[in-house]
């Protein structure tokens, strides 16, 4: 059998932290929600409930608008990237209902398109509700993550010249080791910063049903 040192071995060690290279889409926040394995189960369903209708279930979607203001790059396509150091957020995401006809179609129908249109109500706003909160969370933590790496670097100016004060024989070597404590606190606290950030990013491309495309260049 295989020793647990063999099982450890076996797996690729980690080298950094996972992050989401792809920019966050900016725009049409529908098209992205449907690929949600949820989302699309409903949709089937209320398709199937109103086949005799002919209602077009892409009719049936809210409008969704994902975006956010972005201190230095004024859009959201930098966000969780180097470019992004400040922010001033606004709507992160907006949304509302199509009056197409469709709607009111479904109601005058059958009970059962009635509740199926119900049901895809309260799957698409729960979806919502996910991107929300999750942008929010990540949006929140970034701007923390910037604030400590603002911190950390400060910290590692301050522990260098220390460090060559007491070399030079002009400052105590209590004192340097303050500031390499100070700058070793300040490095946990960004790592850790840093992880939650991945985090966020993983829970939002799962909340926006993943699998976005970068914005074409120019």
């Amino acid at each position: 059998g295989r020793t647990p040192q063999d099982m450890q071995a076996a797996v690729p060690a980690c080298q950094g932290l996972p992050m989401v290279r792809q920019a966050v889409p900016v725009g049409d926040g529908a098209a992205l929600l449907k690929r949600r394995p949820d989302v699309r189960q409903s949709e089937r369903q209320l398709a199937s409930a109103t086949a005799r209708i002919g209602v077009v279930t892409a009719d049936l979607y809210p409008s969704i608008t994902l975006g956010a203001g972005v201190g230095l790059t004024g859009i959201l396509e930098h966000l969780g990237q180097a470019p992004t150091q400040h922010w001033s957020l606004g709507p992160l995401i907006s949304w509302h209902i199509p009056d197409s006809g469709a709607r009111a179609r479904i109601h005058a129908a059958e009970a059962d398109a009635d509740a199926a249109l119900a049901r895809f109500d309260g799957v698409v706003f729960n979806a919502l509700r996910e991107v929300e909160t999750a942008l929010s969370a990540y949006a929140n933590d970034l701007e923390q993550r910037d604030a400590l790496r603002a911190s950390q670097r400060t910290m590692a100016v301050v522990a260098s010249q220390n460090r060559r004060l007491y070399q030079a024989g002009r400052m105590p070597l209590r004192a340097s080791l303050d500031a390499d404590l100070s700058l070793s606190a300040a490095e946990l606290a960004l790592s850790r910063s840093e992880s939650k950030v991945a985090q966020d990013q993983i829970k939002l491309f799962m909340a926006l049903g993943g699998g976005w495309a970068p914005a074409p260049r120019p």
